[in-house]
């Protein structure tokens, strides 16, 4: 079937234009239904998709069966099969979480609710965008949306892989999967459920099984699959490069701002577990009820518990990867899993980290000293003196954040990069690390460089609102997502625009910096690297 498209049409239909090829179609030229819905072979049916701008993009596909009822705190099951033609147009599900949080500035800027594709446990499906369905084999980049294990969705604005995907000639994969309790809720040595407090981390090595099938289909490579997460998403990185059931599923990651070293004892789980059953009225000896529950159910009692840990200190982290039989490790403690030993590691943190998490930009310099000495006690007004050294034209709101950022964020990926290395010199593939600096203009530079703001350029976007489509932030992106592609082509982030960027090593420490003269510098904060180090401070879980 083909439209000869005349100018009234095209007038009248305008959403047509610009969804062919690389252009737009020139008035009389004749288009098929397959240049604007392409279709794609699965191995559980056919899909439809749309093509924008020379890329075409499929939303809303299945990897794995509906989680509700008897599929709930189980292992993802497959997808049934369907015959004909199944729309991929939209956006699937989103899996049950709290609502977002937008009181404050920061949040409005990254969207973390604007998540079309409504709510439910319909939730393991995932978005593709292709430059062509042409059976080349394109390197593959498959990105975990952050939120920490308890909230966000790959449906955002933020993870739109079109961008990406006609920049680098690449295939985008982005995946939704079970989160929070659904996803990590130790339910015991019940055999049919003793693994239920890592059914969201097993879903995503479902969806990487249906990368490694499906791929080629789409002009992807299954043998070049690179995997990569901000925040929570490089947390969930971490987990995965522990599994046993991902080796070989991907051949490289990037940790991006979401150090995670250790997942969560069974012990530990134990108690979160026991507040969540208390407050459902569920006994620990029929636990095969909370199946029958309806899933809003859960999540309130969830959020109940959440808003009582939130009290105590950082919430909601109640819910994480339990240790068991898919998850027999830490991801980076004591040391790299061996499990992954053979796939090269990008990790990497901004300057700025921790100013997502504040509002009090205000703060004097009295306040600021308070603050360091509930952070190191007698030592904090000589540790914030060298801060202000540092950088003189800091704020004490930014160097406050900074400081949590230095033992937290950088102490943790310090030491994946560390343990990384270690393993690369027995052997293993190497690990290379970025420091992003550049501070984002908007609300007068007060944020600094916050948590997220390396994304967009990640994804070739320079449309979102922390930095906008400035010529700096053009070439940072230009930099940041043609490493990433580099990466995910050979296993070596190395490319003609940034130059040489040496793998990272204990004696030297080099580091990419990405700002105005984006550069390698040897062990950049080094001097609080150092402190940090020294106070024996294990950075702690970073899922945000």
């Amino acid at each position: 079937m083909t439209y000869a498209l005349r100018r009234r049409e095209l007038l009248a239909g305008g959403g047509l234009l610009g969804l062919v090829g690389v252009g737009r179609p020139t008035l009389g030229a004749e288009v098929s239904e397959a240049d604007v819905f392409p279709v794609a072979q699965t191995a559980d049916g056919k899909i439809r998709g749309l093509r924008s701008g020379g890329i075409s993009g499929f939303r809303g596909v299945p990897y794995g069966a509906p989680t509700g009822g008897r599929n709930r705190f189980m292992p993802p099951r497959p997808v049934q099969p369907w015959t004909g033609v199944r729309d991929c147009l939209d956006f699937g599900q989103v899996a049950p979480q709290a609502p977002g949080d937008r009181r404050h500035d920061y949040a409005d800027l990254i969207l973390n609710d604007v998540q079309p594709g409504g709510m439910g446990e319909d939730c393991l499906v995932l978005n593709l965008w292709t430059p062509a369905l042409d059976g080349a084999k394109r390197p593959v980049l498959v990105r975990f949306h952050g939120g920490g294990f308890y909230g966000g969705s790959s449906n955002g604005p933020g993870s739109d892989g079109e961008m990406l995907a006609r920049f680098g000639d690449c295939v985008v994969v982005t995946v939704n999967h079970r989160l929070s309790a659904l996803g990590y809720l130790h339910l015991g040595d019940t055999p049919e459920l003793a693994d239920a407090g890592s059914v969201g981390m097993q879903d995503l090595v479902a969806a990487l099984r249906w990368v490694k099938t499906n791929i080629e289909a789409f002009g992807g490579d299954p043998g070049r699959v690179l995997i990569f997460g901000q925040s929570g998403g490089g947390a969930k990185v971490c987990h995965l490069m522990a599994m046993p059931s991902a080796k070989g599923l991907f051949h490289r990651a990037i940790v991006m701002s979401g150090p995670r070293l250790r997942a969560v004892e069974r012990s530990e789980a134990q108690a979160a577990s026991a507040q969540l059953l208390a407050r459902l009225g569920v006994p620990a000896t029929d636990l095969r009820r909370l199946q029958d529950l309806p899933y809003r159910t859960l999540l309130i009692a969830q959020m109940q518990i959440e808003a009582d840990a939130r009290r105590r200190g950082e919430a909601p982290n109640s819910f994480a990867p339990v240790l068991g039989d898919a998850l027999p490790r830490h991801p980076f403690d004591p040391d790299a899993p061996p499990v992954s030993a053979e796939a090269p590691l990008i990790v990497s943190t901004v300057l700025d980290e921790r100013t997502y998490r504040e509002r009090d930009f205000d703060m004097s310099w009295a306040d600021a000293e308070r603050r360091f000495a509930a952070l190191v006690g007698q030592e904090g007004k000589d540790l914030l003196a060298r801060y202000r050294a540092d950088d003189p034209k800091a704020t004490p709101f930014i160097l406050c954040a900074r400081a949590v950022t230095d033992q937290t964020y950088r102490r943790g990926a310090a030491l994946i990069a560390e343990r990384k290395a270690a393993q690369a010199a027995n052997g293993g593939a190497p690990v290379w690390s970025y420091l992003w600096t550049q501070p984002s203009p908007v609300y007068g530079a007060r944020y600094g460089a916050p948590h997220g703001i390396d994304v967009a350029p990640a994804m070739h976007d320079v449309r979102l609102p922390l930095y906008g489509p400035s010529l700096l932030h053009r070439r940072l992106a230009d930099q940041l997502a043609g490493a990433f592609v580099a990466f995910a082509a050979t296993g070596d982030p190395n490319t003609p625009r940034l130059g040489a960027w040496p793998a990272y090593e204990p004696k030297r420490r080099s580091t990419m910096v990405f700002n105005e003269s984006t550069a390698v510098v040897d062990d950049p904060r080094g001097e609080f690297r150092r402190y940090w180090a020294s106070r024996a401070q294990t950075a702690r879980p970073v899922t945000d």
